[in-house]
């Protein structure tokens, strides 16, 4: 999912924005699901969303076959390269006083693209999400991505979908897992009686950073202060830590530190080739499907810190003059429904992590999940622990800044 950019907002005023939708559909009371259900039938869904993977399109599909079979709803799967096209029409129309009959219903989104559309005021709420049926199933307890998305609550804003977590991954024919670290400080530790067996990629990387917003959210004294913009009078005391770790932890890494793998493929290979011992990624099945694609050996096993590893989650929102209110209710509650949970985190059909809390399940679909062949070396929702927030953007671009200044001349 890219990002929102503001630069596309005046080449989305186009005039094809502003073509009529059907009537607006009729009324319902979201406290009544009933009426929900009603004023769905023989609505279209226009759900704007990433069409870039095969796997997922055809998930999409399934759904909407089922959304069609039993609620006489239709979804269009409007497949999207770039989010930010779904949130400039939106803002287009608005632009244009089309606060009603919108053509978009539904859009996957997170981050940025949501932090925008909740800042213009383009979106359906607040409070609807936890008003679904389904709602009741969700883990708010252990994802706090849940409700605050890259650090702007959600109010109900839109309905989580799925989740991405940090995990770590070792070879168990040649690492004990009784040996493996706990948390940041135990990592650095172990690096120090294991010269040369970890690293990861140096930023602006997506998985480097990654790792560096892992270790300053373990370490920083306060941790809420990251979900806020960077003050320059803090930076250096909230980051201290951090760059405390990192100090011992290079000499002691793949090179001594000096050279850094490319990126995450490139971090696997090292991995498969026996020169690093632990490596991570941010998709909880990655392993599993490096192994099935005899990228990895078979002996690859995940683990994670108990303190928590970071995560976020992945939504649908209903823009605020969406056509199909109903419609895009009804499919962002099935989206939620176990069923559909099962299947999404089912590899074979996508492999995406659920947003559910497995104790709050009906005893027959946490054996379903329970009895979900995730993969080799992929852990169950119940062993991937809690899930850290990620800190506000701000704090990334100013400690990339530093961590190249320190250590970026081995690149």
């Amino acid at each position: 999912m890219t990002t929102f950019a503001f630069r596309t907002l005046k080449a989305a005023l186009f005039a094809s924005a502003l073509i009529a939708a059907p009537a607006q559909a009729a009324e319902f009371d979201i406290d009544n699901w009933a009426s929900v259900e009603e004023a769905a039938k023989s609505q279209t869904v226009y759900w704007n969303a990433w069409g870039g993977a095969q796997n997922i399109n055809d998930y999409i599909a399934w759904a909407g076959g089922l959304m069609k079979e039993r609620y006489g709803v239709t979804v269009e799967h409007v497949k999207l390269d770039d989010t930010a096209n779904a949130v400039a029409t939106v803002l287009a129309e608005k632009t244009a006083g089309k606060d009603e009959g919108g053509r978009v219903d539904l859009i996957w989104i997170n981050g940025e693209n949501f932090a925008a559309m909740k800042s213009e005021g383009l979106l359906y709420g607040p409070g609807w999400a936890e008003k679904l049926p389904n709602w009741q199933y969700v883990d708010v307890e252990n994802k706090p991505t849940i409700t605050v998305d890259f650090t702007i609550p959600t109010d109900g804003m839109e309905s989580p979908w799925g989740g991405a977590k940090m995990v770590f991954f070792y070879d168990s024919a040649r690492t004990k897992a009784e040996d493996l670290p706990k948390n940041v400080i135990e990592l650095a530790k172990w690096t120090a009686a294991n010269k040369g067996r970890f690293s990861y990629p140096a930023p602006p990387d997506f998985i480097g950073s990654s790792f560096l917003k892992q270790a300053l959210t373990e370490l920083a004294p306060d941790p809420s202060k990251l979900l806020e913009p960077v003050k320059a009078e803090e930076f250096e005391a909230v980051t201290a830590p951090l760059f405390a770790v990192l100090d011992d932890l290079h000499p002691n890494m793949w090179r001594q530190g000096q050279a850094y793998p490319k990126n995450y493929p490139a971090m696997e290979q090292l991995l498969a080739d026996g020169e690093l011992d632990i490596t991570f990624a941010f998709n909880p099945s990655q392993a599993s499907s490096s192994i099935k694609q005899n990228k990895l050996p078979d002996t690859i096993r995940s683990f994670t810190f108990p303190v928590g590893t970071l995560g976020n989650t992945h939504f649908v929102a209903i823009p605020y003059n969406a056509n199909a209110k109903a419609g895009a209710l009804l499919l962002a509650n099935f989206l939620l429904s176990p069923e559909a949970q099962l299947r999404k985190q089912d590899p074979n059909f996508w492999g995406d992590p659920t947003v559910l809390n497995m104790a709050k399940l009906p005893e027959a679909d946490r054996a379903a999940f329970a009895a979900l062949d995730l993969g080799i070396a992929t852990l169950k929702p119940e062993e991937l622990g809690p899930m850290l927030p990620e800190p506000h953007p701000s704090w990334m671009t100013e400690i990339e800044k530093e961590w190249t200044r320190r250590y970026g001349a081995g690149n």
